[in-house]
């Protein structure tokens, strides 16, 4: 630990986006279903990413597809970015994660929740932000998409990626172990 300025705790996992309409409730009178123009394209990316729910600090790229070989370079990009650092990511227990050749970086401890659990992964709640945004649009292409999500990841602001993703008892036990926030 001591060639490690701090340790910090990070939860992840992977979304798809695509063309195809993100449906929503809409509030119609009693018996009227909602109406909204529907797009059936399966284009799609995935988002890879990773946020610390004690301050709010987040890490996205995004993948053609999810795989061992894509989490791995993905791993690699993040521990490059903060290489003085040593981190505790929380992850669900696909098999990208657990892919028998991965080599994870030597900054990085892997920490998986129980199987089928993904209602303990604060990021889970963060996804789902981020898609209300994108609900009933209709997007002409992949890269009008990704604009898009370009403007709703930079309207983030940490504070509200924490008050999201801090869930108290995350923080009361990250402060019991003494790992500090910024």
């Amino acid at each position: 630990m001591a060639k490690y300025k701090k340790v910090r705790y990070w939860c992840g996992d992977e979304s798809r986006l695509g063309l195809i309409t993100l449906w929503a409730r809409k509030l119609t009178a009693k018996g009227i279903q909602p109406v909204g123009i529907e797009q059936w394209c399966f284009d799609y990316f995935w988002l890879y990413g990773l946020v610390e729910p004690q301050t709010g600090e987040s890490f996205f790229a995004e993948f053609s597809h999810v795989d061992g070989r894509c989490f791995e370079g993905y791993l690699k990009w993040f521990a490059e970015k903060y290489p003085q650092d040593l981190h505790i990511i929380q992850l669900d227990n696909g098999r990208l994660h657990t892919w028998s050749e991965l080599s994870v970086p030597e900054n990085i401890i892997l920490l998986f929740q129980p199987p089928y659990s993904p209602q303990v992964n604060p990021i889970e709640r963060l996804w789902k932000e981020i898609k209300k945004q994108l609900k009933w649009e209709l997007y002409e292409n992949l890269d009008s998409l990704r604009n898009k999500l370009s403007q709703v990841l930079s309207g983030l602001t940490e504070r509200e990626i924490s008050s999201v993703t801090g869930w108290d008892f995350i923080l009361d036990a990250l402060s019991v172990l003494k790992i500090p926030g910024v």
